[in-house]
């Protein structure tokens, strides 16, 4: 896993990344920026909580983006998010 806009944007460059997690308290120009690299190397991207939250979930301080760069992780975090807001509905 990556985390902070310069690694995470190496890993969706490089082909590591398979997951991309932006914060949803980020800047408009950092989910845009995330949104259009994701589109342009076919790399799933969603947002999840803060900033506060999503570094917190990686152990570390406040974070605007992450890159998971583990395909077995990222199909599970992902279907933990799709239950998540199937539950919020």
């Amino acid at each position: 896993m990556v985390s902070g806009e310069f690694q995470t944007l190496n890993a969706i460059k490089k082909g590591t990344a398979m997951l991309v997690i932006i914060a949803e308290d980020a800047s408009d120009r950092t989910k845009k920026l995330f949104n259009d690299k994701c589109s342009f190397y076919k790399v799933p991207v969603t947002c999840f909580e803060t900033k506060e939250e999503l570094g917190r979930a990686i152990g570390k301080d406040y974070r605007s983006s992450l890159g998971v760069c583990n395909a077995g992780l990222a199909d599970a975090i992902m279907k933990q998010l799709e239950e998540k807001k199937q539950g919020a509905v």
